[in-house]
């Protein structure tokens, strides 16, 4: 009883003090915040006064076995769904502004115009999609490497919770307007601040987990995982150092300006790449690989060389991203070497992935996981190859601000980190819900042939679209004066935004296929389907072809 009555006492503090606010704030986008926050803590008000839990209610809807495990899996079956729930999202608001690049009268104004739409996908692909499955993962793989249960499973519960309002408030923001302008890091101050709380809350539970391990040895996924923890909170704070205008209002204004303010942005951006999207990502492939391939780590010393050399060297590359800027000609050329030395390590990770398949490779065609697994791999190759190759200033003078780097981005984007959390969510589902297998394998595969083909037709759409900008805006007549107008660039690439739009339509489709799978996984439906084994050995047709006698030429 004790315990309920603080509870109520909290959840009344936080609605008062919402309350008082909106009283107070003359900001609109700021007061719809606060009633979200109201909302959110009526709800909580109701559920404990009545001793009413959604929770277990929403427990039986997706079929989660009930009652204690040998781990604590509650956390990670919510992650899963929230998962493919932000995915889906995120892919329809991209898929959706891509359409508005190629017909603009689709921006409709305020509220989903395309300076609006476009941080919400990004940030929905990015932080709600990869979040959540970083999220997940990380709970799933320390629990089973350390050989414990989570250190702190109420703590656990909040960081995914308050992870979830963290995502609301970001995406609202944005479609009123609430946002700081950097990238990757649009939300305003206070949201920033709430992601903060929960940030170091996801870091007490992981290490405590760690700290607690019954296994002597930390596997090398921990240490990916704890790298990109660690780093993620120190970029979101210094990156985020600013003063509100007012407590009440959601204007602020950064710390840093010019010069320094862009250096220190595209420090966190790149960084959030490179930690975020790559060491988080990258501890997924460390366990998940190996496990669905049913073989050890290629080499576990390339896997250290591949962390260490990866840590000391990401976070020196974000001056690639302001070649030709202000900034100081020597702090462009330190950004450019680093990204240079970059290709070697993240190479060295991507074939210690693949050749983890080493005696069982005959998976890649019987397994469509393992398929999906190589694929990912294979995007994390060339797009660690084709950055090194951007970040070159000759290279660079043509290429950025240009769509090539829209190409490159997605590449990495949709083809290694989409890729492995889709094989990595199909690892999950039916063992997080104790089913025999996946509702369809087969179904596996079309998702893995329209993503494949979508991340083509956007890559290579975006790569000629580029391509074609930097050509044009470079193009000079005799008389001094540029050839192309700016209409003119326009309308020559109306025929790529298309394309794009195409190959986003397959992979959100891809993905669509996936939530399915999911979804009747979860509800515990297995489709008859033939099974996907060996082809069949025809041994008449597996001889070897004999040379056949040669005419002699004539004398």
């Amino acid at each position: 009883m004790e315990t309920v009555v603080k509870r109520l006492g909290v959840w009344a503090l936080v609605l008062l003090a919402s309350i008082a606010g909106l009283a107070l704030t003359a900001d609109s986008g700021f007061a719809i915040h606060l009633g979200i926050v109201a909302l959110v803590a009526v709800i909580l008000i109701i559920a404990t006064a009545t001793s009413y839990d959604p929770l277990a209610r929403a427990q039986s809807i997706f079929r989660m076995p009930p009652g204690p495990s040998r781990y604590d899996d509650d956390v990670i079956r919510w992650g899963v769904i929230a998962t493919m729930f932000w995915g889906i999202a995120g892919l329809l608001a991209g898929v959706f502004i891509a359409a508005q690049m190629a017909f603009p009268w689709l921006n409709i104004e305020p509220w989903l115009n395309f300076g609006r739409v476009r941080p919400l996908h990004t940030s929905a692909v990015i932080f709600a999609f990869g979040g959540n499955a970083l999220l997940a993962t990380s709970f799933y793989v320390v629990q089973r490497t350390c050989r414990t249960t989570l250190a702190l499973p109420g703590v656990a519960r909040f960081v995914f919770w308050g992870y979830q309002l963290f995502i609301v408030l970001a995406a609202t923001g944005y479609l009123f307007g609430i946002s700081q302008g950097k990238e990757y890091a649009e939300p305003e101050w206070y949201v920033d601040l709430w992601l903060t709380i929960v940030w170091l809350a996801y870091l007490a539970v992981f290490v405590g987990t760690i700290l607690r391990r019954h296994e002597p040895h930390i596997y090398v996924a921990n240490w990916f995982y704890l790298a990109f923890i660690v780093t993620i909170a120190m970029l979101h704070v210094v990156n985020n150092l600013a003063l509100p205008v007012s407590l009440l209002g959601a204007k602020s204004y950064s710390a840093f300006a010019g010069v320094q303010d862009a250096l220190t942005q595209w420090w966190y951006g790149h960084n959030a790449v490179g930690f975020f999207l790559t060491a988080g990502f990258l501890a997924m492939m460390y366990y998940f690989v190996p496990k669905q391939a049913g073989r050890p780590v290629y080499s576990y010393r390339l896997s250290i060389i591949h962390f260490w050399s990866l840590i000391f060297l990401y976070i020196w590359a974000g001056p690639h991203h302001l070649h030709y800027t202000a900034l100081p000609d020597w702090a462009q050329t330190l950004g450019m070497v680093f990204s240079v030395m970059l290709w070697m390590p993240s190479w060295g990770g991507m074939i210690n992935g693949l050749m983890t398949l080493n005696g069982a490779w005959d998976k890649v065609r019987t397994d469509p996981i393992i398929r999906m697994m190589v694929l990912a791999l294979a995007f994390y190759g060339m797009s660690t190859f084709e950055g090194p190759m951007l970040s070159i200033k000759a290279v660079n003078s043509l290429s950025h601000y240009t769509d090539w780097t829209i190409g490159h981005v997605h590449s990495g984007a949709l083809g290694w980190n989409g890729m492995i959390t889709f094989a990595c969510v199909y690892y999950l589902a039916p063992r997080l819900w104790n089913r025999e297998r996946l509702y369809s394998l087969r179904m596996i595969n079309w998702h893995f042939w329209l993503a494949t083909l979508g991340i083509v037709f956007y890559a290579s759409s975006m790569w000629v679209a580029g391509i074609t900008q930097g050509l044009m805006w470079r193009e000079y007549g005799a008389d001094g004066y540029l050839v192309n107008s700016f209409v003119d660039t326009v309308a020559a690439l109306h025929p790529m935004y298309i394309l794009r739009m195409v190959g986003g339509l397959m992979y959100l489709a891809g993905a669509g296929i996936m939530a399915f799978n999911i979804g009747m996984t979860i509800a515990g439906r297995l489709r008859e389907e033939a099974p996907m084994g060996d082809t069949a050995h025809d041994e008449a047709a597996d001889r070897p072809i004999l040379p056949q006698p040669q005419a002699e030429p004539a004398e």
